[in-house]
């Protein structure tokens, strides 16, 4: 009988230990996964926003879709006017301009950027990133706003369950205006292409 009571207990024992190494290292996972997803996420934003100043430098606006981001940068030239001279010198009549035009894949490539996986969330299964461009009125001047995102329930995987909420009071990746809802870059209401973790 004390022998059965004894491994009746070492089991209770064993149970025991099991559940507080579980309890310990779930956060961990949780939080190692979700610095590895956030930083795959953010660097794609990166590279995207790298895409819309090239193509920005193209045509003086962001692309709105991505069959048009993706054209341009592969066809789309670069004006460079070199000034020979100086124009703010009223003595200097002899300024010249030299107009140059470089192919935009060359940034492309120096930029190291993969046009054909550009709009696809790392992690999310083929989903992408919301993109938005247009003119808007800011401070009396029309000027030109990008925005690109994606929700943490995109990326996250078995992650994006509410209950990973307890080892991170800001993180709720279904509920929109919560802090750790999305990760973008740029604003819809701004000139700013700043990234939401900068």
């Amino acid at each position: 009988m004390k022998l059965i009571i004894n491994l009746v207990l070492v089991a209770l024992v064993a149970l025991f230990i099991w559940i507080l190494i579980g309890s310990i290292q779930e956060p961990i996972a949780f939080q190692a996964e979700k610095d590895k997803r956030e930083t795959a996420v953010e660097n794609q934003l990166k590279r995207l926003r790298e895409a819309q100043d090239i193509y920005r430098n193209v045509t003086g606006a962001f692309a709105n879709d991505y069959a048009d981001l993706k054209n341009t940068l592969r066809t789309g030239k670069i004006m460079n006017i070199a000034v020979e001279g100086d124009p703010d010198d009223p003595n200097n009549n002899t300024i010249t301009y030299d107009t140059t035009y470089e192919a935009a894949m060359n940034l492309v490539t120096k930029a190291n950027l993969n046009l054909d996986s550009l709009e696809y969330v790392p992690y999310g299964d083929g989903v992408k990133f919301d993109l938005f461009a247009d003119t808007i009125t800011y401070q009396k001047t029309l000027v030109w706003v990008v925005e690109a995102k994606t929700r943490y329930a995109d990326f996250m995987g078995p992650y994006k369950d509410i209950k990973y909420k307890k080892y991170d009071d800001t993180y709720n990746p279904d509920q929109p205006g919560e802090k750790k809802y999305y990760l973008k870059f740029g604003n819809r209401t701004a000139p700013n292409t700043s990234g939401n973790w900068e």
